[in-house]
């Protein structure tokens, strides 16, 4: 019962599908970080679903890549894509740590945010336009990677402060359970795109640890620890970069 609570908060907390309202407590939360890559399933199937769809309708080019671009915007709520324009008003403010743990917290979006922003879009909608449908199997797999790595961050990294989701989900995480598990679903899903395609599958993966390094970096350097929004901010650099392997590898493997 422990653990289909755990997934209904990480649903509940991680995308904007609907969830029974309960009470939650440590208990409800401690395999949470566990269930998060199942929201990167329903983000998979549901591109998978747009792009049949889209076939079935002979929807074209642009109306496709579109589609794949907002799938995980809608499901997830944009969630993630908040920490990655509180990190990039973070980064451009070139402020001392503690300032921009500041605005990271701060609820406003700043003009650097909303330009690399729209950057991102446009820039995940044009590679998403190359998307040929031998490489659609590896698409849906890496909102599954990026969770699965993300969630281990959240378990494994130190919290840049002693407050907020990401040190609630630290400290009320089953630790080793939830990496186990994190590191089972990462391995599933992994295998799924080495079988699927290994030149463009081994090159996707390569650019999630890529993309897990600078975070760390960015994370310790500059932010004295991880936090929410740079969790968001690596999912979705990861997911880009990812996406921007596939599709280059694609076109020469």
């Amino acid at each position: 019962m422990s653990l289909l609570r755990s997934i209904v908060a990480a649903f509940s907390c991680f995308s904007a599908i609907p969830m029974p309202h309960v009470r939650w407590d440590e208990r409800d939360m401690r395999y949470m970080m566990a269930a998060f890559p199942l929201v990167g399933v329903v983000v998979g199937a549901l591109m998978l679903l747009w792009m049949w769809a889209a076939e079935r309708l002979g929807l074209g080019t642009m109306a496709r890549a579109i589609g794949l671009t907002l799938v995980p915007v809608v499901v997830s709520g944009g969630i993630h894509m908040d920490g990655l324009a509180d990190v990039i008003d973070a980064q451009s403010s070139h402020a001392e740590p503690e300032r921009r743990r500041q605005i990271l917290k701060d609820p406003h979006v700043g003009a650097f945010a909303v330009i690399d922003v729209a950057c991102y879009l446009l820039a995940f909608a044009g590679l998403a336009s190359e998307v040929t449908a031998r490489l659609v199997g590896l698409i849906a797999c890496v909102p599954v990677v990026s969770r699965c790595v993300s969630g281990l961050a959240v378990v494994c990294m130190q919290p840049a402060r002693k407050q907020g989701m990401y040190a609630t989900a630290d400290k009320t995480a089953h630790k080793p359970v939830v990496r186990a598990l994190l590191v089972a679903e990462l391995c599933a899903a992994a295998a799924a795109m080495i079988v699927l395609n290994p030149a463009c599958g081994g090159c996707a993966l390569l650019a999630a640890v890529v993309a897990l390094a600078y975070v760390r970096w960015l994370a310790n350097r500059h932010y004295g620890g991880m936090s929410g929004d740079l969790a968001g901010y690596y999912l979705q650099i990861a997911e880009l970069a990812m996406l921007a392997s596939i599709v280059l590898m694609g076109r020469v493997a």
